[in-house]
């Protein structure tokens, strides 16, 4: 039943947003008109969620909000409880863990309708008499788990699920969440503590992916990683920039007097396992919440049934099934829960989940997808790589969402564009692409911009290949090769990861290249959102330590095209000094092993363009020395072989080469005939791994490394 608006409020229904300057308004005015506002707004939030019905278009609701907050911040307004709160709070240094009020168990799952039978079958057994159960059904939804607590009508604190125990608590976060009201409406209990699913719409999803792509950004992976790692942001402002819902389902504990959190919860395990809420509000069923939830103000979806027998709850799966493409949320399949509350509380629980409900999964989206947009990211060399993002689909046990479209000749030829259902395999279990398009749906192929879409400036072709010309002034550019520098596979600068780098570009601290890291100023830094005093000092300690790497470390930051950690120590092994490999032409990289025409031409390109040498420049002046490779032997135990090296080791791939080489073998970075051993560590490299396999080369992990080079007498990991 839809609730009255509120009565004599202007704001509720063709409401005139050209509001007076706010300093016409006298202290009386702005509070009576900011009490207006937040009850229109409330109401507004209640026909938008729970109701889906607004009565008021999104600009206007926007220009509302815009008022409620200018006239809180003008007048000094208490905001507590007001939606102007969803904008976010202060960052924290770590999300704290709460104890749950009632603990969150798990559902046991089966995709076999035999097995949800053999649920139904137990159920009956154990209740006994013939007793007549009748099941609640509801969409099990793909997302992030929730317990909220209300004390007085008013949003007290929220927590993850975490071990079922214990979660984190995200409070601020969640209070960011337009779908989470401030404060219910109607006539709740003193206290009630409900549990909702934290997610993001796939429209949303969708969406905000393109957003991240211009941007520069990497695309998220799923719906339901993109609102677990969005909820847990430490700075809820950042969270409120995400387009995050919630749908609630449960009330899991209520009273009707006040008490402290900490003396929250029911009395016994067996309630606080199944039933908590039982008899407190007439709610005796869980059907019954279904009917009191949306009357507080609570969103619930649309898209739930009771059932007679456990034949209705197989008929209610197999309908969602059916429509499960159109849904703009994600569902892994059907919850089905003993509706009567008192038989939920006889049934209990294991140790992990509950005795009253049951969810029947649907069977994995496998292969074949379609393609929601097509989006283009910009590298840190200016490539231009067209992102299918995808609805999302299980290959090869993987969710995934996003598939690499590699080139404008790769798109033509599959004919691929917006729309059309294609085929997606992973290439080497790992990268997701498009195989082939199994139904067309669009007329022509998508083809690549003209122009850079985050800088606009002209994209030249280079083969099949497409660049933007912009260099370093287009921010795309600009961010990932502050990214890349920073990285593990750079000079591992902690705390300036994607985000840092994207904030720095951005706010204009780094203008022209990553030599301006070194003049970014600590209390400049300190100023900007989502940092304080001791992270900027941190970073910049960070980056002060960052002035000596060895040579090797520092040609692997530099990002030279197809120059990844080893083939950049071998290039510190073969010329020793920065200012040797200024000198150098191509046919002077082309001696070093491993380096064929291809590559040595971007290592002679790269140090010979202008530009690049000017940042080198400015690096040195800032004070960054590269140590040179030691020249010095420590041994000749391991003479005459030779090492290759691929995947993470305990240690960085350059101390385990320097290591080798100090006791005179070689380490080199491609895999051929000469070579003696493969060393592989976790996620290697397909590539050497076949290479290896072809020449006959013997294959080590780390351990057997470690016992080869002990029976040399070689200590392992180098000191």
């Amino acid at each position: 039943m839809t609730e009255e608006a509120p009565a004599d409020n202007p704001y509720v229904r063709d409401p005139d947003t050209e509001f007076a300057p706010t300093g016409e308004l006298s202290a009386d005015d702005a509070r009576e008109q900011a009490d207006q506002l937040r009850e229109a707004i409330r109401y507004h939030d209640y026909r938008y969620y729970v109701e889906n019905d607004p009565v008021i278009s999104d600009r206007a609701y926007d220009e509302l909000f815009r008022r409620l907050e200018a006239l809180e911040a003008a007048f000094d307004l208490d905001a507590e409880g007001s939606p102007t709160q969803r904008v976010g709070g202060e960052p924290v240094d770590e999300l704290e863990s709460v104890d749950l009020v009632v603990p969150l168990l798990s559902i046991d799952a089966s995709g076999e309708v035999a097995d949800v039978r053999a649920f139904d079958e137990r159920v009956r057994r154990e209740l006994g008499d013939g007793a007549a159960v009748d099941y609640v059904c509801e969409p099990k939804f793909d997302g992030l788990s929730i317990e909220i607590v209300y004390v007085e009508g008013r949003y007290e604190r929220a927590a993850t699920r975490g071990d079922g125990e214990t979660g984190d608590d995200v409070t601020e976060n969640v209070r960011t969440i337009a779908s989470v009201p401030q404060r219910l409406r109607g006539d709740p209990p003193a206290v009630v503590v409900v549990r909702g699913e934290i997610h993001m719409p796939l429209s949303a999803f969708q969406e905000h992916n393109r957003e991240r792509v211009e941007r520069g950004d990497d695309p998220f992976a799923n719906p339901r990683n993109a609102a677990a790692g969005s909820l847990r942001q430490l700075d809820p402002s950042v969270t409120a920039e995400r387009p995050l819902d919630c749908f609630f389902y449960d009330v899991l504990w209520a009273s009707e007097e006040v008490v402290p959190i900490g003396e929250m919860g029911p009395d016994d395990a067996d309630d606080a396992a199944s039933v908590g809420a039982g008899g407190v509000g007439g709610l005796d069923t869980n059907w019954d919440e279904y009917q009191r939830l949306p009357e507080w103000g609570l969103q619930v979806n649309d898209r739930h049934e009771l059932v007679d027998d456990v034949d209705g709850a197989i008929a209610f799966r197999d309908e969602l099934q059916a429509v499960r493409d159109d849904l703009d949320y994600e569902i892994d399949g059907t919850v089905l829960k003993v509706n009567d509350r008192e038989q939920c509380r006889r049934l209990g629980t294991t140790s992990r989940h509950y005795r009253w409900a049951y969810a029947y999964k649907f069977p994995a989206r496998t292969e074949e997808t379609r393609i929601a947009d097509i989006v283009v990211q910009v590298g840190r060399t200016g490539r231009l790589t067209p992102v299918a993002l995808l609805d999302p689909v299980d290959v090869g046990g993987v969710t995934v969402s996003r598939a690499s479209l590699h080139n404008q000749s790769e798109i033509a030829e599959l004919g691929v564009d917006v729309g059309d259902v294609v085929k997606v395999e992973r290439a080497g279990d790992v990268i997701p692409y498009v195989s082939e398009v199994v139904e067309d749906n669009a007329e022509g192929y998508f083809e690549l911009p003209d122009s850079c879409p985050v800088c606009g400036s002209d994209v030249e072709a280079d083969g099949p290949l497409r660049f933007c010309t912009g260099g370093l002034s287009c921010p795309a550019q600009l961010k990932r090769s502050v990214e890349h520098y920073a990285t593990d596979s750079g000079l591992d600068i902690e705390g300036l990861g994607e985000e840092a780098a994207g904030q720095l570009v951005e706010e204009g601290l780094i203008e022209d290249s990553v030599a301006d890291l070194y003049e970014i100023d600590a209390a400049e830094l300190a100023e900007l959102e989502g940092w304080g005093e001791r992270s900027a000092e941190k970073l910049r300690a960070e980056i002060e330590a960052s002035k000596s790497p060895s040579l090797g470390e520092f040609l692997a930051a530099l990002g030279i095209p197809e120059v990844g950690p080893t083939m950049a120590a071998d290039l510190a092994a073969a010329f020793g000094s920065v200012d040797a490999l200024l000198a150098a032409d191509e046919a002077d990289i082309r001696e070093v092993e491993g380096f064929g025409p291809t590559v040595a031409a971007h290592v002679a390109e790269f140090f010979g363009n202008e530009r690049n040498r000017r940042v080198i420049e400015r690096l040195r002046e800032a004070g960054v020395e590269p140590e040179p490779p030691a020249s010095t032997t420590a041994g000749d135990e391991l003479e005459g072989l030779t090492f290759v090296f691929t995947g993470s080791l305990s240690v960085t791939r350059d101390a385990a080469q320097s290591l080798v080489e100090r006791h005179g073998a070689n380490a080199t970075g491609s895999v051929s005939g000469n070579t003696d051993y493969l060393v592989v560590g976790d996620e290697p490299g397909r590539t050497k791994r076949e290479a290896a396999e072809t020449e006959g080369v013997p294959v080590v992990d780390e351990a057997e490394f470690a016992d080869l080079l002990a029976e040399h007498g070689v200590g392992y990991p180098p000191e």
